[in-house]
């Protein structure tokens, strides 16, 4: 199925719920994708709504190539529960060569070990879903996400006393540390943020910096 030169399509090996909601959305946006599962009947189930499907034991390099999957430049392992398969599974497409994969962690310690052998990207679902809700339950933010370690955008009602002020005049930056990237008035859509941005009632801001200070700017609203 894959060829080389075609970065648009992918293998996502595990149908669980994240890896089958992943290859259905990968589709819905086009991409062409090859999904694998070791069991028959979760393969079966989402065979109408993925581009290809099939049964196959992950931890077999031989049945990989088979299916060509040495041959893709982007990877998902989804594998869930069972930790030696989503091992080997990532260090065998380290091994084909593939320039891009992402796996799926069930923990810290596992997403250091899917690392050392050969994931690009660690991705852990549930604690980053957690952490996110968290952050919106306990403080005044409408969103929230963390860019990397100890690096958020978020997004926030104006606080009272930056309205009628441009985002020049505020000085955020010096006084509070975060950039605001973008702004929304009431009932249009997000756009970019200048310095000549004037702030106004019920406007809502994306603002980036560290996640320190985007809470403590939040908390001003």
């Amino acid at each position: 199925m894959a060829r080389n030169d075609d970065t648009n399509q992918i293998v996502v090996i595990g149908l669980g719920r994240f890896g089958s909601s992943l290859a259905a959305e990968l589709v819905r946006r086009g991409s062409e994708v090859l999904a694998l599962d070791s069991r028959p009947g979760v393969v079966q189930r989402h065979a109408d709504e993925l581009t290809h499907t099939a049964v196959v034991d992950s931890t077999d390099p031989e049945s990989l190539r088979q299916l060509g999957v040495h041959q893709f430049k982007r990877a998902v392992v989804a594998i869930g529960t069972d930790l030696e398969a989503s091992i080997l599974t990532t260090s065998l497409l380290a091994d084909f060569g593939i320039p891009h994969i992402w796996a799926k962690a069930t923990s810290r310690q596992h997403g250091r070990i899917l690392e050392r052998v050969g994931a690009h990207h660690v991705v852990l679902p549930e604690h980053e879903m957690g952490e996110r809700v968290a952050h919106l339950v306990n403080g005044r933010m409408l969103d929230y996400i963390e860019l990397a370690e100890h690096y958020a955008l978020v997004k926030t009602n104006a606080p009272a006393e930056a309205v009628g002020a441009t985002l020049g005049e505020l000085k955020l930056r010096s006084k509070y540390g975060v950039t605001v990237v973008g702004i929304k008035r009431p009932d249009e859509d997000f756009t970019y943020a200048t310095a000549d941005t004037t702030v106004g009632p019920g406007d809502t801001l994306v603002v980036a910096g560290t996640t320190a200070q985007v809470e403590a700017f939040a908390e001003r609203t």
